[in-house]
């Protein structure tokens, strides 16, 4: 098999990028991050990551809260 011609090699690198544009404007590499979305649906193992992150982000507000009671003077009436 004789090996491709320079022009032929550019021709099917052209081909290619042609077609990888074509899937880009059709909508199916234009957003990639929404092909993510879902992805954990009905992962028992993800909801209880997602469950215990809830809980750490609740024990934070709370300790927040606390903290700026702790900080917060009352004001000396006149």
């Amino acid at each position: 098999m004789p090996n491709p011609t320079m022009e032929q090699r550019v021709a099917a690198l052209e081909q290619q990028v042609a077609e990888l544009k074509a899937q880009e404007r059709n909508g199916r590499e234009q957003k990639p991050w929404l092909r993510a979305l879902g992805m954990f649906a009905g992962d028992e193992g993800m909801k209880e990551i997602f469950d215990e992150a809830l809980k750490l982000r609740e024990q934070d507000r709370q300790r927040a809260r606390r903290s700026t009671k702790k900080a917060a003077k009352p004001r000396a009436k006149k």
